[in-house]
């Protein structure tokens, strides 16, 4: 079964998200930053390894949130979910994105209010419980 990863970056009381390029079936929806885990490869160097490409910045693999599963095109995948820290906020100093168009930091309560890709609305409440309990 593939796995993907999904991370979580919380700082000063907030998530970061980002929303992906207009192409593919999810494209112009927002998500946990995140990517697959490569054949052979584990979890915490493909965050970081994905983190690099995506955003161009160095992070920090912190706790492991929880395990989600979903299905896409009929394969499904485990979603592993971890917490992250990220080097600096991205607002000074902006993220080079490579598979996103922008990103922004919400509360972990609007994120139902976004158009929110399904994978990630199905690890939610769980995120949403870890969250809580670090505030």
């Amino acid at each position: 079964m593939k796995k993907s990863i999904a991370c979580i970056a919380y700082d000063n009381g907030k998530v970061l998200i980002a929303l992906r390029n207009p192409t593919g079936q999810m494209g112009n929806r927002w998500e946990f930053p995140g990517g697959k885990v490569e054949d052979g490869e584990d979890e915490k160097v493909s965050i970081i390894r994905e983190m690099s490409e995506e955003f161009g910045i160095t992070v920090e693999v912190l706790n492991k949130i929880t395990t989600g599963s979903f299905t896409h095109n009929d394969k499904k995948s485990l979603l592993e979910v971890y917490q992250i820290k990220v080097p600096h906020d991205g607002m000074k100093q902006k993220y080079v994105l490579t598979e996103h168009q922008d990103y922004k930091w919400v509360d972990i309560n609007d994120i139902p209010r976004d158009n929110f890709v399904d994978s990630d609305l199905s690890i939610y409440s769980e995120v949403k419980k870890y969250i809580e309990n670090l505030k």
